[in-house]
């Protein structure tokens, strides 16, 4: 035995359509605000990142300078250390000319 709900009733088929669109319609809006709400975290995370990647940024060139003026320091401290060195061996090659204790 078989039960009919209505199938043969045009009222209500057209009520079933009615209820059919109003579901499809409410899905697609749901669908549209979490594709906002995707849309609007997506754009914080980039802003995140970009902010974070311009400070990483100005942190590398801090260390970069950093790094120059260091090595630049080390380049004169080298120099000098070089003529340091001539001078302190002048020195002490005339100490053994003249025969200085020590030497």
């Amino acid at each position: 035995m078989e039960i009919d709900c209505g199938g043969d009733d045009p009222d209500l088929k057209e009520e079933m359509g009615k209820q059919l669109v109003d579901l499809l319609s409410e899905e697609m809006k749901l669908r549209e605000r979490v594709s906002e709400e995707h849309i609007h975290h997506m754009n914080i995370t980039f802003g995140e990142a970009k902010r974070v990647a311009s400070q990483y940024q100005r942190e590398a060139e801090k260390c970069n300078t950093a790094t120059e003026t260091c090595e630049q320091a080390r380049e004169r401290v080298e120099a000098l250390l070089i003529k340091e060195k001539k001078v302190t061996s002048l020195w002490e090659r005339r100490a053994r000319q003249l025969r200085w204790e020590g030497f």
